[in-house]
């Protein structure tokens, strides 16, 4: 392509500071170096992450920063090193990479990698080192990915290329929400057939996670939120039974408790709240009950009775539904080619990049659960 080894100049949504409207910019774009590939984004989700890091995490040094992770675009140019892509691919960007050389790349018990951008700087959600600048200054790439931009570069170990008849408007869920929901009951929680689950919080991940659910083989899905609007979209994805706390005097474990004879065998937290995360343990049966944490949060310590995992529980979390990228986002795109799993019932909002700072609430609406913007 005409731009290769070349700045590229093209407009992005930069977060200058935390709590403040994000502002379109035009940004320059370093050509990728050894290993990194750059790639012109088509589409992009927002996810929850995105909005915690803008104004719950707030973390001084993440900013300023070009936000989103959950994106799909194809290869404009690679760098010295980089044999496993070319210009054109389709790929989805990975907030998670797989070097494929390290400890944990090379254990099957996780997803992680020594060489993620979450390493040294969890906290601060972002590498130090960028290929972006703005006004004469850097700016970080959230999460090492930074989708809200009409070009990024990443390292190859963090992309993932796919299928080259994938519709990018749809299969960018992959890159984060919709994998996660769905990973954490099919990889972490390992649902078994007949069994009863709820999950807790009926946004993006947690419709996904109900859908993980099913495809198990769950016989009983019970879906809990607040929002009652959701309920019937829960359906879609496989959930028999709906729940809203907030219509009980009883707190919410003591509801699923008496329904289900004990408590539920798999309970999966989708919020990212730790008074939720208790209720989703305690919600579980006893013996061998096993609860999930799935929402993202970093902000508070939480806290159960022993009791609940002496009498054998089970308590553990998942990141990015325990799937190793590389691998498997890839037949996760075949899967949905295939019919398999879903992904158009998941958008109900598509705007512009431009809309951004108008749309980024809508997750947290009535009605929204995905929203895309298309660049």
């Amino acid at each position: 392509m005409a731009t290769a080894g070349k700045v590229i100049k093209c407009q992005a949504a930069v977060a200058w500071e935390p709590n403040v409207p994000m502002v379109i910019e035009e940004i320059e774009v370093a050509p990728p170096q050894k290993n990194e590939i750059r790639i012109k984004v088509i589409a992009t989700g927002v996810c929850h992450s995105d909005l915690y890091h803008l104004f719950e995490g707030k973390h001084k040094d993440g900013f300023p920063a070009v936000l989103g992770h959950e994106g799909a675009g194809v290869v404009e140019s690679v760098g010295p090193g980089v044999t496993e892509f070319k210009p054109g691919d389709k790929v989805i960007p990975l907030f998670v990479s797989q070097c494929k050389e390290c400890r944990f790349c090379k254990s099957p018990k996780t997803n992680l990698c020594e060489k993620s951008w979450s390493t040294e700087r969890y906290a601060q959600m972002s590498n130090t080192d960028t290929r972006f600048s703005c006004r004469g200054k850097p700016v970080l790439q959230f999460m090492g990915t930074s989708t809200f931009s009409e070009y990024t570069v990443l390292n190859q170990i963090a992309v993932a290329k796919i299928h080259d008849d994938a519709p990018l408007n749809r299969v960018c869920l992959l890159g984060c929400g919709i994998s996660t929901g769905y990973g954490a009951a099919i990889n972490t929680a390992k649902v078994e057939p007949g069994s009863v689950c709820a999950v807790f919080g009926m946004g993006a991940v947690g419709l996904a996670a109900v859908m993980g659910c099913k495809n198990a083989g769950a016989s009983r899905i019970i879906a809990v939120d607040i929002n009652e609007q959701k309920f019937e979209k829960a359906k879609v994805f496989g959930a028999t039974d709906f729940v809203n706390p907030k219509a009980h005097k009883k707190p919410i474990n003591e509801v699923l408790t008496d329904m289900t004879n004990g408590g539920v065998d798999y309970s999966l937290e989708c919020v990212g709240n730790v008074a939720v995360m208790r209720s989703a343990l305690e919600s579980c049966v006893k013996g061998w009950g096993v609860s999930v944490l799935v929402g993202w949060t970093d902000l508070h310590d939480f806290s159960a009775r022993p009791i609940q995992l002496i009498a054998g529980k089970t308590w553990k979390g998942s990141l990015f539904g325990g799937f190793k990228g590389k691998d498997s986002i890839p037949k996760l795109v075949l899967d949905y080619m295939a019919g398999r799993i879903k992904l158009e019932e998941f958008v109900t909002h598509t705007v512009s990049l431009e809309q951004i700072n108008d749309a980024i609430h809508q997750p947290k609406s009535m009605t929204c659960i995905s929203l895309l913007f298309v660049l």
